[in-house]
């Protein structure tokens, strides 16, 4: 169905992983390019000053090698990519780079916050270019 299929994953949520992997190889053509992604949020300048400075450079690096794990434990060959920036942004960006054909992306119940700031998923859905598959 798709031959290009970007996986955002978040660290945190990691009951999400295996439904959004699974969910990625049964809308994959045989050979789809997949490339599962990380997007590690940028901290405040205000808050920065305050913290070591290669923290940030700290969770890009382990959060690409947990995205390698992810990909090996599921058998999956796929890419692996983390980024630095605001998620939703970011991820569209990386799908218009990518030319991607579907992202399929992990979504929470929407608490109050999220009325108020929007979350990733919902961003994602509305100004993406390409379809987007949520998993409730």
């Amino acid at each position: 169905m798709y031959n290009t299929i970007l996986i955002p994953i978040d660290l945190s949520h990691k009951e999400r992983i295996e439904p959004m992997l699974e969910i990625a190889k049964l809308l994959a053509d045989g050979d789809a390019k997949i490339t599962l992604t990380n997007v590690v949020e940028d901290i405040p300048d205000y808050v920065a000053a305050q913290i070591p400075s290669d923290v940030l450079k700290k969770a890009e690096v382990e959060s690409l090698s947990a995205l390698k794990a992810i990909a090996e434990q599921a058998g999956l060959e796929a890419e692996t990519e983390v980024r630095r920036g605001h998620a939703g942004n970011t991820l569209l960006d990386i799908a218009d780079e990518k030319k991607v054909d579907v992202i399929v992306i992990a979504s929470h119940k929407p608490g109050w916050e999220d009325y108020l700031i929007g979350s990733t998923a919902a961003r994602v859905v509305r100004h993406a270019k390409c379809a987007v598959h949520v998993l409730r």
